[in-house]
Parts: structure tokens; sequence; C-alpha cells
């Protein structure tokens, strides 16, 4: 069989920036990378398109780039087929593979996904495992099948999330750790190759009924709601960093809505939060506002980024702004 022993043919198939370490690792192996598959470029007429990181990456290795618009169509599988590879390696594409496309290397496809699975299957688990305050992530790698991210873990690896760590702060940290993980993977691969003659069976299954969901994000998801207790909100705020990121709205004086986005915040103590409906401003002193929030809690926002403005201490904020105790939030 090939990709016994030896170094192996690779397909990488990427677009985010989750994937380009992981793909400078392998560039850096010993295997071959034969080619990089990408999602095509689009944007609406007079737009330019957003960045694909990894079609930058494989244009600066001097890597050939395949963008199809359907990965699984016929004639796309005929011509990942006619590159001979060993072995897909998926990190961050956006298109779920079919049984056939799957079935054109040998030892068939792994995927590098930012979570510990079963755990936060889906496109935006580092943002979803600071959102359900999570004690630590990880990456995973599996070998892949059809289903979304439910494949057999070959390797995962574990790191802790910080109290006050963002998702634009730990989704690098994740990509990083994914390196070697890869790189693991495909050994043991071919370890169980060499041993069994197959590849098949390699990992651990996951346990289904532990599955959680990651979908990925929508810019509504950033609107806070008051209601939820300040601890959810101020890991909401880090999860959507830094995008879609927290965003409130209060009215002014003149009637006008102003949007606030939260830059920065944390859990306060204030007392006046039992009563006070959520969403009230219970305090603007000491260039904090405080903010009453859902179950008796309280959050101290201490810096914003006014619309049509930058970043700044709530403290700037506040001493040109209309925003008083007793005006709501939301």
């Amino acid at each position: 069989m090939p990709g016994v022993t030896g170094p192996l043919r690779l397909v990488v198939m990427g677009t985010g920036p989750f994937a380009v370490p992981m793909f400078h690792g392998l560039v850096a192996s010993p295997h071959e990378v034969a080619a990089v598959v990408t999602r095509p470029d689009r944007a609406p007429p007079g737009r330019r398109p957003p960045p694909n990181p990894m079609r930058a990456a494989a244009t600066a290795a001097g890597i050939g780039i395949l963008d199809p618009d359907d990965v699984n169509a016929p004639a796309t599988v005929a011509t990942l087929a006619a590159l001979r590879p060993d072995l897909f390696v998926v990190c961050d594409y956006g298109q779920i593979l079919s049984r056939e496309l799957l079935a054109v290397p040998p030892l068939g496809g792994i995927n590098l996904h930012g979570s510990l699975l079963p755990r936060h299957r889906g496109a935006a688990p580092v943002q979803w495992a600071i959102l359900a305050g999570d004690a630590e992530s990880g990456v995973s790698v599996i070998h892949m099948t059809p289903a979304l991210d439910a494949g057999n873990v070959i390797v995962a690896r574990a790191t802790p999330i910080g109290s006050r760590e963002t998702a634009a702060d730990l989704e690098p940290r994740l990509a990083a750790l994914g390196v070697e993980a890869v790189l693991e993977a495909i050994d043991r691969l071919q370890a169980a190759v060499a041993a069994t003659g197959s590849a098949a069976g390699v990992g651990v299954p996951q346990e289904a009924g532990k599955a959680t969901r990651a979908p990925r994000l929508a810019k509504a998801d950033g609107i806070v709601n008051w209601t939820w207790p300040a601890a959810r909100i101020e890991r909401l705020r880090r999860a959507v960093e830094p995008w879609p990121r927290a965003t409130t709205f209060f009215t002014r004086g003149d009637g006008t809505t102003q949007r606030l986005v939260l830059a920065d915040a944390e859990v306060a103590a204030d007392p006046r939060a039992v009563a006070a409906p959520p969403g009230e401003v219970l305090d603007t002193a000491d260039g904090r506002i405080v903010v009453a929030c859902g179950e008796g809690t309280a959050l101290a926002i201490t810096q914003v980024v006014p619309e049509g403005r930058r970043a700044m201490a709530a403290a700037d904020f506040l001493r040109g702004s209309p925003l008083l105790p007793g005006m709501r939030l939301g």
C-alpha cells in the first residue's frame, strides 16, 4: 500500500488563517505538498474579495492552487485523483468532503479542528469554547468521514483558556499547537498501515452523546443581551473579538441611536444591580460604565469604540458623552 513508509504526497485543503501554520509545517516537513485546494475568491460587484490567507501562503511557497466551486464535483474529483495524493490534509477549508472524494487518497483525509472533539463541532469552535466558559480548549486531528467533524480522533492536544483571553488571542495559539499534532497524526497513520495494512480504525471514536455544536457566527451574535448574567456577557465580549464584536446601543437626548462596541469589560460587584432592570446604567464614576445585567449582576465597561470613532477608555468617552446613570443600553 502506498504511504507505508517514507514521505507522503499530500494535498492540503484550507482557506482561513487557522490553516496557515499547519501548511508551513507540512512544507518544511519531509512530506511533499502537491497542491493546495482553497475556496474561490468571491465578492459583490465593485468590491474586493476578502483576504484568503491560504492562497497567499501557497503562492509564496510556489505551490499550485485549485479553487473549485464544488470540491465534490466529478471533474474536481478526477483532477485531484490525477495528482495521486497519499493523503488529504484539511483545515479551515469551508466545504465537507464527500465519501467519493475521501476515497481518492489511499490514506483518506485528516482534518485539524480547533477544539477538543466531540465538543464544539462546527465552523466557530474557538468562539464557542470561550462563550461556553470552558476551562480549556485544544486541537483535534481526526480521520475524516463525510459527517461534520465526526471521525476518529487520532491526536488531541489541550491548553487552558486564559481568564482574559479573547478569540483573537486563543485562535493563533491553537493554530500553532496544531502543527505538531498534524505531523504526529500522519506518523500514526503510517505506523498503522505498516502494522496492519490499513489506515481504517486509527484513532479513538468520538462519543456522539457528548457532541456540541459551534455554528458559524453572524453579525447579530455580537449584540449584547443585557438579561444575561454579567459573566456570560463578559465571555461574549471575549468570544466575538475581533468579529463581530460585542455591541450595544443607547438613545441620545436628541432621539438618535448610537452604537457602542464593548472593547473591554469585567464583572463588577454592585448591589444596585439586584433591583435595577437589565441594561440600566448604574454608575459612570471612576472611568467605568457600570451596567445592570441579568440575575442581579453588573458589568463594568472600561474601554469602548463609539460609532464612527476609534477605541478609547470609557473615561475619555464619558467626558463628551450624554450617557448618564439611569439611561438604558440595549
